[in-house]
């Protein structure tokens, strides 16, 4: 029978009725009369039905899990309501026939629970609303108030940390969205809290009325309608009244228990309330042996009941006992590992080889010891998730395989230090505090921050390192905050886009060949080894990783090498034409969608003579003159500051055989400048030029 219920009600809710039912029924309940048989079974439900919710944000992990907790809320607290009005009906209907007029549940409140004692029940009721409205109630909807406000305020400087990850690849569009929802659903549910906690409220005063007009009113029909003496219509209308109030008063303290414990909770994906309450509260063998000695104490002055303290000071001084003994095990246990290692027997002494030759790190990164709990996995450390995060979006992005990092520790560094190497050369290096989160100012904020200073090793911008519990009050001041992984992920992330050519070799570019070969093998085929060796392939995709083109489109790359191969071998040359046919590709990369594109250019004069000297002295422009080359680069500096700060891209357009030398030439000194030749630019895209450098200007 139960389960056919059940199984109804689940497909009531599957249909989408459920909760019109439940309403529909509760506004009945308030206007048909209900037989005691149902009301016992309905204060029954009430009772379990709040049970249940108190059980069910005990054993939540976070709030937003059970985010239907305020309707719930409001649904149960309406249930109440007309359960009240239901058993108000009855008690000044049938309350003259004896205390089991209204029901059984209402009866035992009135006998058993209170003894048939109407003053001890009033007493106990009042005392149940006390707690109720003023002490948790109360202290749950300021908690609710409270964070509804800090949660809306801190609103803007999570989307950016959303923003700054997604950036830094650590996190693709779809974890995004998921996270920039989840911060809604956050604020949508405490913002939700701090309106349910006043039905809360009402609720209790409600109850205190509904007792004092059951009361007079039960008073009035006996009196008058049913004759009965003023001692006997006293005792039978108050004691239901009791009993009526009671019944509803439990289920409303029950409910607001789980509100006050859903909001006063911290986060944690993997442990409730009863977990961190263990892992927290008996962490530490001190406090309960300190306890234990005081109660002992008062347990042996004369007159106090010495029986009941010591017993609970013998069991709070064994249970800490236990705690230490169980730590002390533990310790001792990791010094016998640690002590294992070096006296570890010593292998047998062989002949050198070249397996003893260890290769240098593709990809190497170096922490100092403080940051060991970063990359262990067993200490909580997540920056192994996040590198492999890196190195897909990566790989996604450029169009090659990331090789893996090589992670280990380094005790010649600092403490907080780590170094990033490719290819066994450091080309990076920084601090960061572990215990710490940093905060970036991205160029606009609102106030200051007390912290350690310091600069984001990746992009070199402002930062304070702060404690963490600063963090919501960075974000609504305009900083981007971010863990110390994520800061070291993303100056991984920067140093490996800007040095992807070295990654790249002729094992790599191989598996790209091969991986092209399943689906166009004929095109393979052509290419190499019949038209170019291996070795200039890898050299043009290199040329074209250094200067920031993806070779995703492996297919357009290996149709023009191997159309233009038999004319040149020359990478130099085979790069030039490749760029032109990847133009498209190129031009949406850095002007995304716009037709009208805003250049900068040379004057024909100046690029006349840079293109005698390249001619001359070889394509290293060995033979510029060092003031020409100076006053160049400041006009060429200037204009493209200028572009910057009106929003636009700098490009920088200039014949086919003067372009290499000038990207490299802006290469590190101008990065926000990209220099692109005439026949890079697709014909569907309009080209405005907004200056001309000259060889003074």
């Amino acid at each position: 029978m139960a389960a056919t219920v059940l199984e109804r009600i689940k497909v009531a809710g599957k249909l989408g009725l459920g909760a019109p039912l439940v309403i529909l029924l509760m506004m009945m309940m308030m206007v048909l009369p209900l037989p005691p048989f149902i009301l016992d079974l309905l204060f029954t439900f009430n009772i379990a039905f709040s049970l249940l919710i108190l059980l069910v944000t005990i054993y939540t992990l976070r709030p937003l899990d059970f985010a239907v907790f305020p309707s719930v809320l409001l649904v149960a607290t309406l249930l109440r309501l007309s359960l009240n009005v239901a058993s108000t009906r009855v008690v000044l209907l049938e309350g003259h026939k004896g205390p089991d007029a209204a029901g059984k549940v209402i009866e035992a409140f009135g006998e058993f629970v209170i003894g048939g004692n109407y003053a001890v029940g009033l007493v106990v009721f009042i005392i149940l609303v006390i707690i109720n409205f003023v002490v948790v109630t109360k202290g749950a909807g300021r908690v609710s108030e409270v964070s509804a406000r800090f949660t809306l305020d801190a609103m803007p400087g999570k989307q950016m940390a959303i923003d700054a990850d997604l950036n830094a690849g650590l996190i693709n569009q779809d974890e995004a969205r998921t996270r920039r929802q989840e911060v809604s659903r956050e604020a949508d549910f405490y913002g939700s809290m701090d309106g349910a906690s006043k039905f809360v409220r009402g609720d209790a005063i409600a109850g205190i009325l509904i007792l004092l007009i059951n009361v007079v009113g039960g008073l009035i029909v006996g009196m008058l309608q049913h004759d009965l003496a003023f001692s006997e219509a006293l005792h039978n209308y108050t004691l239901l009244t009791i009993g009526d109030g009671l019944v509803a008063q439990i289920p409303s303290l029950l409910l607001s228990v789980g509100s006050a414990m859903i909001v006063t909770r911290v986060s944690s994906s993997n442990e409730n309330i009863g977990a961190q309450f263990s892992a927290q509260f008996f962490a530490d063998p001190r406090p309960l042996a300190l306890s234990a000695g005081v109660v002992g104490l008062l347990g042996l002055i004369p007159g106090m009941p010495n029986l009941a303290f010591l017993l609970l000071a013998g069991a709070m001084g064994a249970s800490s006992y236990s705690i230490f003994k169980r730590q002390r095990r533990e310790r001792e246990l990791a010094e016998a590992r640690v002590a294992a290692g070096p006296s570890a027997a010593a292998p047998e002494v062989k002949e050198l080889g070249w397996d003893d030759v260890v290769p240098v790190d593709l990809i190497g990164l170096e922490v100092g010891y403080r940051l060991i709990p970063l990359v262990d996995k067993n200490q909580g450390g997540q920056l192994m998730s996040k590198i492999k995060g890196v190195r897909k979006k990566l790989s996604q992005d450029l169009g090659f395989l990331i090789p893996s990092v090589h992670i280990r520790d380094n005790l010649d560094l600092t403490p907080n230090a780590y170094r990033i190497s490719l290819l066994g050369v450091t080309v990076g290096e920084a601090e960061v505090f572990p215990d710490r989160l940093m905060a970036i100012n991205p160029g606009r904020v609102y106030g200051t921050l007390k912290g350690v200073e310091g600069k984001d090793p990746a992009f070199g911008l402002e930062a304070v390192w702060i404690e963490p519990d600063q963090r919501d009050h960075a974000q609504t001041l305009g900083y981007t905050v971010v863990d110390p992984g994520t800061v070291v992920v993303t100056h991984l992330s920067h140093l490996l886009q800007s040095h992807a050519h070295q990654l790249l070799g002729h094992q790599e570019t191989q598996q790209l060949l091969d991986l092209l070969a399943k689906s166009m093998p004929r095109l393979v085929e052509d290419l190499t080894p019949k038209t170019l060796p291996l070795s200039v392939i890898v050299k043009v995709l290199q040329n074209l990783l250094q200067e920031n083109v993806p070779i995703r489109d492996m297919r357009t790359i290996a149709e023009t090498l191997a159309e233009f191969g038999g004319r040149s071998q020359d990478p130099g040359v085979l790069t030039a034409v490749v760029r032109a046919a990847l133009g498209r590709l190129i031009v949406q990369k850095i002007s995304g969608m716009e037709k009208e594109i805003p250049v900068l250019t040379l004057d024909p004069d100046l690029e006349q003579l840079l293109q005698k000297i390249l001619q001359t002295a070889g394509h290293e422009g060995a033979g510029i003159e060092p003031g020409l080359a100076e006053q160049l680069h400041k006009s060429l500096d200037e204009k493209t500051q200028k572009l910057e700060m009106e929003g636009h891209p700098a490009i920088l357009l200039v014949s086919s055989p003067v372009r290499p030398w000038l990207a490299r030439f802006v290469r590190h000194s101008i990065p926000g400048l990209n220099v692109l030749a005439y026949n890079e630019i697709p014909e569907d895209r309009q080209v405005r030029v907004v200056a001309s450098i000259g060889q003074r200007g």
